[in-house]
């Protein structure tokens, strides 16, 4: 699965499973795009690293839930690389809270940058996805937009909207050979994890029939392999790598 001198664009990716999923594609060959919002620091360290093992990388800054900024990110990369041939719409946040305390802000926070963040993203680099050769849009979802979780109407809602999304823009870009797929993660070992309680995270894992959380390997190996030209005959999906629990 190697993506030489394909350009990836990984949003929310200083940090977290966009941070695996830009070290792991910049390992098999892709000039990688690390896009964030504040977190400059993390960023460059990112960059720094696939470029130690011999990759390409730059950073781009880039508020996901403002057009103009990801249109100006658009500009840059394509300064830098080119077209963009993947996009990978990861840039996501939580504002968790029980419905009967969840304000107006609180959701419409999240809705703009889990949802409009990825309407901003596909708007700015569609023309680049349609037109590549291998365009490649994957979003990444998760299990709460399968099955729901207390706390989480908000974040839960956004996540579930992406099935529709991505099934909608596969159809639509099916005629020129690029694909729209969702990868759809269960709970994963990182920083967001390690803030849930323990009798929480071992009720979780009770439910795993894998017995496990999820690497944030498990999730960018999925990612490259949506990435590649292997993935080719697949569109409109959703995999949900969660360790075989229900939805």
């Amino acid at each position: 699965m190697n993506l030489d001198n394909q350009t990836c664009v990984v949003t929310g990716s200083s940090r977290g499973i966009g941070r695996g999923i830009a070290k792991d594609l910049g390992a098999h060959g892709a000039n990688v795009v690390v896009n964030y919002r504040s977190s400059e620091a993390e960023a460059r360290a990112v960059v720094e690293d696939i470029r130690e093992r011999g990759g390409t990388a730059i950073a781009a800054q880039a508020d996901v839930a403002k057009l103009d900024e990801v249109r100006a990110m658009r500009e840059k990369v394509a300064d830098e690389f080119g077209p963009a041939d993947v996009l990978v719409n990861n840039a996501g946040i939580t504002i968790d809270k029980k419905f009967e305390n969840m304000t107006r802000d609180d959701w419409e926070t999240v809705i703009d940058v889990n949802l409009g963040g990825v309407f901003n993203g596909t708007k700015a680099f569609y023309d680049d996805i349609r037109d590549a050769d291998h365009g490649r849009l994957i979003s990444i979802s998760s299990v709460v937009g399968q099955q729901g979780n207390i706390g989480q109407a908000n974040y839960a809602t956004t996540k579930s909207g992406l099935f529709g999304f991505t099934r909608t823009l596969a159809l639509e870009l099916a005629h020129t050979g690029s694909t729209a797929n969702c990868v759809a993660p269960g709970f994963v070992k990182t920083d967001m994890l390690k803030e849930v309680p323990e009798r929480v995270q071992e009720k979780i894992l009770r439910e795993i029939p894998l017995d496990r959380f999820a690497r944030v390997e498990d999730i960018a190996g999925i990612v490259r392999f949506v990435a590649s030209e292997e993935s080719s005959y697949m569109t409109g999906q959703v995999l949900g790598v969660n360790g075989g629990m229900e939805w």
